[in-house]
């Protein structure tokens, strides 16, 4: 007998035949040597998925660590390209105001109807449905 099954402890354990057939179908696919390994398994990983739900904490922490070192990377990422758009945007708008004749209430009404635009597309408005009303058709 191995010393790591010298404190193991042998009981009844009463399974519907179903459950039985689970084990022994998918033991060796989880490369168990054997199904009270599975077992085990299982049970350990039914108990870390009860105290996860409790709040407390589940995934190790080399996983915790690594998710979110790639959220806030990309949360810079998106940050620096939503600066860079916005520097363009600013760029684009002192262009058109410099040589468009607007007044402020053609604006004011301009921007309502963006603002619904974007809120009814899910931010997805074209070119083309923009050239499409400016031209209108």
């Amino acid at each position: 007998m191995s010393e790591e099954n010298k404190n193991k402890k042998k009981f009844p354990l009463w399974i519907y035949p179903e459950t039985r057939k689970l084990v022994t179908d998918w033991y060796k696919k989880d490369n168990c040597q054997s199904q009270s390994e599975f077992i085990e398994k299982a049970i350990k990983f039914y108990c870390g998925y009860i105290s996860a739900e409790e709040g407390v904490r589940f995934l190790p922490a080399a996983i915790t660590s690594a998710m979110t070192g790639m959220v806030d990377s990309l949360e810079n990422r998106m940050a620096r390209l939503i600066f860079k758009l916005a520097v363009e945007m600013s760029m684009m708008m002192n262009i058109l105001a410099s040589t468009a004749d607007v007044d402020e209430n053609t604006l004011r009404r301009l921007r309502g109807k963006c603002v619904n635009d974007v809120k009814k597309s899910m931010g997805a408005v074209t070119f083309e449905d923009v050239a499409k009303f400016q031209k209108g058709e």
